[in-house]
């Protein structure tokens, strides 16, 4: 619920009656505590405000989007220089070609990209081109991981129909055998392995990419002449500079990208090898805006910040330092809390917590606080956070440790995520 008299309040009332449900998709705040802000009003480097003028440090970074800091002035000042040039035209303008270059130096298997606007836009391009490239239907995925909003990967399905996903065959993350099973039942039908990063599926522990089981759907897709995409949508440039799997030496066909390439102007990547060029120039996708030359010259200067800067480093430094504070705070406090994925994008969940009571209380906690976690969703940390943004973080959650204590004994359920007690499925 939000705050009594505020403009948040005020604002919710005024979207029932215009936005079905009052918001939709993953900005909605409907599986959040009751006390979290639905609208916002304006960020700065890593903290947000929301429209009743309360400050946080902002550990959603825009569910990721914001990698360089919000309003980051080299890179809005080239999007606002580009704007006063031409932004949607009748045709791109030369940045996308040197966009297009920059791509292809920075990730180690790519040899063309593509553009579009939203993740889910990749990975459906992504899997049209491996379609064209195979001429064969089925993809086999893991189980539960999140791909886009598209009929064919929406996690919630109202309103599709039996074959928005059909030859649609999934797999247990990092377990070989059943990848392998996955890969035998497609047959000679196989187009693609579609895979994550890492294990980043919400309510549960992230989990690495395990060696053998990255190196095996490598095999097994040169094996089929299927192709392997990674879908670095959510992690790509905070993992590695690379595709991520390029940190454990395994190169897919295919990769996709968006969330911070532009550093939260909107513009997704689909990346390939020459072995998909063929394929990739007959498949049709568009769309108006996809075009664009202002975020287009807002990605080529946050490609040369990744290029040209520390900033992995001094996130990783910092994600090290969140980790270790907040293990050393919570057992202390006589919390058993499990840190999971790169330190980077961390997620908190709490042992004994099967329908996030704990971690309810504790991210409200954190939220009273001056600090915007999440209680089932990885988070992410941005280069313009600071080791005095650390920690403000970690005197947080030394107080929310403490105020998670005090209501232990007497925390209510958490009926908006009773779905949980039926193993997640909404």
């Amino acid at each position: 619920m939000a705050r009594a008299n505020s403009r948040d309040r005020e604002l919710r009332e005024r979207a029932a009656a215009v936005i079905p449900g009052g918001m939709y998709g993953h900005q909605s705040v409907a599986l959040l505590p009751d006390d979290y802000p639905q609208y916002f009003e304006r960020g700065e480097g890593a903290h947000i405000w929301d429209v009743d003028g309360q400050r946080y440090l902002d550990l959603m970074c825009a569910y990721g989007p914001n990698l360089f800091g919000y309003a980051n002035p080299q890179i809005d000042a080239a999007f606002v220089r580009q704007l006063g040039l031409g932004d949607t035209l009748t045709g791109p303008t030369a940045l996308m070609v040197e966009l297009a270059e920059a791509f292809v130096a920075l990730i180690g298997h790519a040899d063309w990209a593509m553009f579009c606007k939203n993740g889910t836009d990749a990975t459906t391009m992504a899997l049209t081109t491996a379609r064209a490239h195979t001429k064969r239907k089925t993809v086999v995925r893991a189980k539960g991981a999140y791909h886009g909003a598209a009929p064919w990967c929406v996690p919630r399905p109202t309103g599709t129909i039996q074959t928005d996903r059909a030859y649609q065959i999934t797999y247990d993350y990092n377990d070989v055998a059943s990848l392998e099973a996955a890969v035998a039942e497609a047959g000679d039908d196989l187009a693609c392995i579609f895979a994550a990063p890492f294990k980043h599926d919400a309510f549960i522990d992230q989990a690495a990419p395990d060696l053998a089981y990255a190196r095996r759907a490598r095999e097994l897709a040169d094996r089929t002449e299927a192709l392997l995409v990674v879908d670095d949508v959510r992690a790509g440039l905070r993992v590695a500079r690379d595709c991520s799997w390029a940190k454990i030496g395994v190169q897919p066909d295919l990769s996709t990208y968006g969330k911070c390439v532009a550093n939260g102007h909107a513009l997704s990547v689909l990346v390939g090898s020459d072995k998909a060029r063929a394929a990739a120039s007959k498949i049709y996708v568009t769309g108006s805006f996809w075009y664009q030359a202002a975020p287009m010259a807002a990605a080529i200067e946050t490609l040369g910040l990744v290029r040209d800067t520390d900033y992995l480093e001094r996130i990783n430094a910092l994600g090290e330092r969140l980790r270790d504070g907040l293990a050393e705070r919570a057992s202390a406090a006589g919390f058993g809390l499990r840190q999971t994925g790169p330190v980077t994008m961390p997620l908190f969940l709490f042992d004994d917590d099967p329908d996030l009571r704990k971690g309810f209380c504790f991210s409200s906690a954190m939220l009273d606080r001056g600090v915007y976690v999440h209680p089932w969703h990885n988070m992410f940390l941005c280069a313009a956070m600071t080791d005095r943004d650390i920690d403000d973080a970690l005197n947080a959650a030394e107080g929310a440790f403490g105020e998670l204590k005090r209501q232990a004994g007497g925390l209510p359920p958490v009926e908006k995520l009773a779905f949980l007690a039926t193993g997640g499925s909404r």
